[in-house]
């Protein structure tokens, strides 16, 4: 099976040694995204709906430039880092996803790059 590496200007650059995502077979497999602005590479805002909406938008623009899209996506996990936030992360997540969402998990860790609040990551169909 082939890989391709998938990198695009829609979501903000690596911060690490890592790529956007990677098209494995009929899978994309995305990097965890921040809340991240493209064109800044600053986080959007210190709120977690705010930072989550970003943090999709930016999956989107990834599985777009992958072939793929946010409804084709089969599984998604979610990091906060306050699982308070989990409502707030929830209401914003829900609209990107209003009728048969992906599978999920969602758990707190310690911390994120940058200080971001929530990072989020997806595995999609092609």
């Amino acid at each position: 099976m082939d890989r391709k590496i998938v990198a695009t200007d829609k979501a903000p650059g690596a911060v690490g040694p890592y790529s956007q995502a990677v098209i494995a077979g009929d899978f994309v497999y995305t990097a965890g995204m921040l809340g991240l602005d493209p064109s800044t590479g600053q986080l959007v805002s210190q709120d977690v709906g705010k930072q989550t909406r970003q943090a999709l938008m930016n999956l989107k623009g990834i599985l777009e430039a992958a072939g793929s899209s946010l409804d084709k996506a089969v599984k998604l996990s979610v990091f906060l880092t306050d699982i308070k936030n989990f409502g707030e992360m929830n209401a914003v997540y829900a609209e990107f996803f209003p009728s048969d969402p992906p599978a999920r998990t969602t758990v707190e860790i310690g911390a994120l790059p940058l200080s971001g609040l929530v990072e989020i990551d997806a595995v999609a169909l092609r």
